[in-house]
């Protein structure tokens, strides 16, 4: 494991979804910069103590926090013992995320619960999370918040419509807390195309997962393949103080995939 420079020591850093796939590798990039991180999981609590260790073997300080960021009480008992340990919060990655995979053209594979679900978890939980370390970070004077989101907001693919919308949502709020919460916090996002991950290659099978992949690697202008460790690095460039003047921005992690719906765009 290569370790950081040291350049977020001393700051303190709360993961959501970070038990495993890009949360924990943004954990652990954090961990390795010099900053204090937050493992938070609600189901995965050993995959969860496996990122800590990590993150610890790294030279970090580490809490792990059980929490269902849809439920505005476990968002600020989150934030709270942050805050009881290190005395405040400086870095918010909203990585928790859902969705359930269904056709866009077959409407009745999706419910209004599946949308209320999704919106709780993918908007309003990082909203909640957002309210809830907010004051921390405008008393220390030094805020950054990044939500992970996805190409599917932007270009309206992906799992399912309710999960594209629930990222196109996503983004929007980020320009507008960005707007509102400045000049203390900057707040960004990224939008990542595929990612090799346990859980998209547990939930979609290994079958699409492994065309998938291939198709990113084929068809993506960059011709890449998408570790989690490479999407973290973005996510980590935005928390820290070398992205001091970026704020409100949604950055596209995908390997150019966005460039492929550029003529529909422009249509």
């Amino acid at each position: 494991m290569v370790l950081g420079n040291g350049d977020l020591k001393g700051k303190n850093a709360i993961v959501t979804g970070s038990a495993t796939g890009l949360g924990a590798a943004v954990a652990i990039k954090l961990a390795e910069r010099g900053a204090n991180v937050v493992i938070n999981y609600t189901k995965s609590e050993q995959e969860a103590k496996d990122t800590q260790k990590l993150c610890a073997d790294a030279g970090a300080d580490t809490l792990l926090v059980q929490a269902n960021v849809s439920s505005d009480e476990d968002c600020q008992r989150m934030a709270k013992a942050a805050i009881e340990k290190w005395g405040g919060i400086d870095i918010l990655v909203n990585n928790a995320g859902v969705s359930k995979f269904a056709n866009h053209s077959k409407l009745e594979e999706l419910s209004s619960e599946d949308f209320h679900h999704i919106y709780d978890v993918n908007v309003v939980g990082s909203y909640q999370m957002i309210r809830a370390v907010a004051p921390s970070m405008k008393e220390r004077g030094f805020g950054a918040v990044v939500n992970v989101s996805s190409i599917a907001g932007v270009a309206g693919i992906g799992s399912s419509v309710a999960y594209a919308a629930s990222k196109g949502a996503l983004n929007t709020m980020t320009i507008s807390l960005a707007r509102a919460l400045a000049p203390e916090i900057r707040v960004n996002a990224v939008c990542p195309g595929f990612i090799e991950t346990r859980w998209f290659r547990e939930k979609a099978g290994e079958d699409v997962f492994n065309a998938v992949k291939k198709q990113n690697r084929e068809n993506t202008p960059l011709k890449k393949d998408a570790p989690a460790e490479d999407v973290a690095d973005s996510v980590v460039f935005l928390a820290a103080e070398g992205a001091k003047h970026i704020t409100g921005e949604t950055i596209l992690t995908d390997a150019g995939t966005h460039l492929n719906f550029a003529p529909l765009v422009a249509r």
